[in-house]
């Protein structure tokens, strides 16, 4: 990940993992989602199937802020962001999310720049992209 062009968080393998505060998010979402990435047995085991969990591979994490994951394009075609959350709330939301997540995974995370430009480049290994909505607990 580069920010200005300089090099600030890299990691091999693990989960890029992209995070957006919504209005309505709270400590209790924080934690929830923290534990449940955590324990994702989402990487191949021997045979080819989903069966690891990060913790298992000796993977690493990468969390990048992301307000705009909340985007709505219900009217228009222009985005409304009316559902993200304000900085005041956000910054401490996602810095706590990333507190969470290093205690779960048990070593730290990688961090981008909350509000920083950014330039990332990722290799999805599959690929395998997954939502995870700590309002949508299924």
């Amino acid at each position: 990940m580069l920010i200005n062009g300089k090099s600030v968080a890299n990691i091999d393998m693990g989960l890029v993992v992209l995070v957006g505060v919504e209005q309505e998010d709270t400590e209790h979402d924080v934690d929830w989602l923290a534990k449940k990435i955590s324990q994702l047995r989402i990487f191949s085991d021997d045979r080819g199937l989903m069966n690891k969990a990060l913790d298992e591979m000796d993977g690493d994490v990468l969390i990048i802020s992301q307000f705009t994951l909340h985007a709505s394009t219900k009217k228009g075609n222009r985005p409304s962001f009316i559902k993200a959350a304000r900085p005041e709330l956000a910054i401490p939301l996602y810095e706590l999310f990333c507190d969470r997540l290093s205690d779960y995974c048990g070593k730290p995370v990688k961090t981008g720049e909350f509000g920083a430009m950014m330039e990332i480049n990722l290799t999805n290994n599959g690929p395998v992209t997954i939502i995870i909505d700590s309002k949508v607990r299924e």
